[in-house]
């Protein structure tokens, strides 16, 4: 999705909140169930561009005018390089529904995580001031879980 695209490389995350559909589902690579709702997922990627450092899409994949778009990406958090996708799905109205990313290697994924969780209060107070659903699970940001929660997996 260009518009997403050109949101997230300008770092104008009010723009990027503007594309995320009310109901959002934001699936991470570092916390097992998903987040739902707008706010959170926009506090969450606000902390990621926070974290990332050197980030570049470095391709599209999928049908410009399609509702499934992938955007390859580069990044580095700390000393760790890490190499990722955005999964995006759009809804009938061209807005985001579903944000999927996943990232590798397991040490990025792992370095991604511990920023992350540097993160965790800011992006609770971030999720909580915009007043929209909080996550859809207990787990934070930083992948921190329940003991029921960690059952399930």
């Amino acid at each position: 999705m260009r518009a997403f695209r050109a949101a997230v490389e300008a770092h104008d995350m009010d723009a990027v909140e503007a594309l995320l559909a009310e109901d959002v589902v934001f699936t991470s690579p570092v916390v097992f169930k998903p987040y739902r709702g707008r706010a959170v997922t926009a506090a969450i990627l606000r902390a990621v561009e926070r974290v990332f450092e050197d980030f570049r899409y470095e391709r599209a994949i999928g049908d410009p005018d399609g509702r499934d778009h992938a955007l390859v990406f580069t990044a580095r958090v700390g000393d760790r390089e890490l190499g990722g996708c955005d999964f995006l799905h759009l809804d009938e109205d061209g807005r985001i529904d579903e944000l999927t990313v996943m990232v590798r290697p397991l040490s990025g994924a792992q370095a991604l995580q511990a920023a992350m969780a540097a993160q965790f209060d800011r992006v609770t107070e971030e999720a909580r001031e915009d007043r929209t659903p909080r996550p859809a699970d207990s787990a934070g940001p930083d992948g921190r879980q329940t003991e029921e929660d960690r059952g399930s997996e």
